[in-house]
């Protein structure tokens, strides 16, 4: 008879909207155990070709079932440095879980779940070790931003005996893990701590220093690094174009959500934080960070919160999860609708929106069919904090900074994709700043060709 998956249990949605601690709560052992005996231990291992970072995941589970909790978060580090955080916002449902062969007839194994739950018994133990590095091979390399790209590159990296040195623009480490994701999803004190068992293992965190600022790429070289990964991400926001942006109240998706995961606004009044507490809260966008937004601001007190997204939520890019996160948590969704000017009062506030109703046309280049006006569908909501969420773009500074380094037309840099090489030698990238913005997940991949492609170049460089 099928065992059927686990549920893991999770925050009440009328408790948590009051708080910012983490909404799922993580598996104990006993269903920890029993969610890995659902694993039929098949001998193609379909799931291993879905993870980017290629974790053995049926010989983790296996020591699951042996009662060796630590040891099989061992076995998913060999290949991925960032389990506890991978095992919370991994889209595994697309990834592992979607190639899981009980999946064809059952649910598939929680695979997630079990990532996440090895890596918090590893840590809250006391049970982290730090990985065998290889003798020192004399080399060094610069890595340009901490995020998933980077923290990959810089784990694989040292295990093979080279000194790395990531240069963090911000003055604490993880990119995106930090500023981007709230605490309800990714708590601070998880990716401190990767980053931390990181350093133990020798690299270097130089934070607060703005590479294509105070140091440029070819001034790395100068100082003696033999190759440079860039991994800067995608943190130039995009706007709609329309009227009324320019009003107190209208913010980008990337500010919000700094102010309220970086700076801690959430932690009112332990840090104070300047951020608008909307109580007509509107977030424009469907995807994981409109999301993210939608709920950071019921948290912080908002009445009324609603996702207001052109298209349907069949074309939603948001996880499933989240989205119903959301509608659990009682945010009202405008689908179809698409705001066409913001409006203000005599004080340059934003009060209003002029929305427009839209119904599905065609596919377009994306594949997700277009939105078409309905003429003469026009109404007004009342807001007064609006949340622009609809993407970003690569941050150009890097780029305009290094001579040669080719970019696409919507300013990715470009690479090959087996190697992570840009157009400049001992240059790689790989992350947003070369997808434009992805998965964690994604990310981390990347970093791992990269990172295989950087000690083949400077082991080979005479």
């Amino acid at each position: 008879m099928e065992i059927p998956r686990v549920k893991m249990p999770e925050q009440d949605p009328t408790e948590r909207i009051h708080n910012f601690r983490e909404v799922p709560c993580g598996l104990n052992e006993e269903q920890a155990m029993l969610e890995a005996a659902r694993c039929i231990e098949c001998k193609k291992q379909p799931c291993v070709s879905g993870c980017p970072v290629e974790v053995d995941i049926p010989g983790f589970i296996k020591l699951i079932l042996d009662k060796d909790f630590a040891g099989a978060a061992r076995k998913i580090k060999e290949t991925n440095a960032l389990p506890a955080v991978c095992g919370r916002v991994c889209p595994q449902e697309e990834q592992c879980e979607m190639l899981c062969t009980l999946g064809k007839k059952f649910k598939p194994v929680a695979i997630g779940y079990l990532e996440r739950f090895v890596a918090d018994y590893e840590r809250e133990n006391n049970l982290v070790q730090a990985p065998k590095v290889a003798p020192a091979t004399g080399k060094k390399v610069a890595i340009v931003g901490s995020g998933p790209a980077g923290l990959t590159v810089a784990g694989d990296l040292i295990k093979l005996g080279h000194k790395v040195t990531i240069f963090e623009a911000l003055h604490k480490p993880g990119g995106v893990l930090v500023y981007g994701i709230p605490e309800f999803r990714l708590p601070k004190k998880i990716v401190q701590a990767e980053c931390d068992a990181m350093a133990d293992t020798g690299v270097e965190f130089e934070n607060s220093t703005v590479i294509g600022k105070m140091d440029t790429i070819d001034e790395l070289f100068e100082q003696g690094f033999d190759a440079v990964f860039i991994g800067t991400g995608a943190g130039l926001p995009n706007f709609m174009g329309i009227p009324g942006e320019n009003l107190i109240g209208v913010y980008s998706s990337n500010e919000y959500l700094t102010r309220s995961n970086l700076m801690r606004a959430y932690d009112f009044p332990n840090n104070d934080t300047p951020i608008i507490h909307g109580k007509n809260v509107a977030v424009l966008g469907g995807g994981n960070t409109a999301m993210d937004s939608v709920r950071t601001s019921l948290r912080l007190g908002a009445d009324n919160a609603y996702i207001v997204y052109r298209r349907s939520e069949a074309e939603m890019p948001a996880r499933i999860e989240e989205v119903h996160h959301a509608r659990q948590e009682g945010v009202q969704f405008h689908l179809l609708t698409t705001p066409i000017r913001f409006i203000g009062d005599d004080q340059g506030k934003v009060k209003a929106m002029e929305l427009l109703k839209m119904e599905l046309g065609e596919p377009d280049a994306s594949g997700r069919r277009r939105p078409v006006p309905i003429e003469g569908s026009n109404y007004i909501m009342d807001v007064d904090l609006v949340v622009v969420a609809i993407g970003n773009s690569s941050n150009p500074l890097i780029p305009r900074t290094t001579p040669g380094l080719d970019v696409n037309r919507w300013g990715n840099i470009t690479v090959n994709e087996e190697t992570m090489e840009t157009s400049r030698p001992g240059v790689f990238a790989g992350g947003d700043i070369v997808t434009g913005g992805a998965t964690v997940i994604l990310a981390a991949g990347a970093g791992k060709k990269a990172a295989r492609a950087i000690h083949k170049y400077i082991m080979e460089k005479k």
